[in-house]
């Protein structure tokens, strides 16, 4: 989860197992289950956003912890992978509380800039970043984003600002308020 993911490299590792097409159709089965689904790159341009490569984001972290061999406590001290646990609940807790709703989950990627997820309603931007550990640090995907899309609001979870576990408490309403 949290892996941009080009379906032509993918395709490259399986042997005859079809094309570009048939991946993405592979994926789009895999959201409907609820499994896995893969996130769009933001852009104002709506045929770019289609065309981007997809940032996979599993629908429930299970699918993760299952796969980790390791006990909570070593993945809580390797910074790295408590990272990018803590990266795919917030994803996983997006994705499911907007689904079928007015607001669109997707990420933003130039060069080495990210921002973990973008919130978008309507023309409305929130861009969020995720920070699993207690300084805040600099985040200079977000300011990039913020400066090249003009977005309405930047939101740090976890690291000094709104906490890990409030944020997933979080229902949609609350979600959606974020936007006034």
């Amino acid at each position: 989860s949290g892996q941009i993911v080009s379906l032509n490299k993918m395709l490259g590792q399986l042997h005859d197992a079809g094309n570009v097409t048939t991946l993405s159709h592979y994926l789009n089965l895999l959201s409907g289950a609820g499994m896995i689904t893969g996130l769009q790159k933001y852009s104002p341009k709506k045929i770019a956003e289609k065309a981007s490569s997809p940032k996979l984001q599993v629908l429930n972290t299970a699918l993760i912890s299952a796969q980790i061999d390791t006990v909570f406590k070593k993945a809580r001290l390797d910074g790295e992978l408590w990272g990018r646990l803590v990266e795919s609940a917030i994803g996983a807790h997006l994705v499911n509380i907007t689904q079928g709703t007015n607001i669109a989950v997707l990420y933003w990627r130039d060069r080495n800039r990210e921002v973990d997820f973008v919130l978008k309603k309507g023309k409305e931007l929130i861009a969020l970043e995720v920070k699993s550990g207690r300084a805040k640090m600099s985040l200079p995907g977000m300011e990039a984003f913020s400066k090249k899309f003009r977005a309405n609001k930047l939101l740090l979870v976890g690291g000094g600002g709104i906490e890990i576990d409030e944020f997933l408490s979080m229902d949609f309403e609350q979600i959606e308020e974020l936007f006034s």
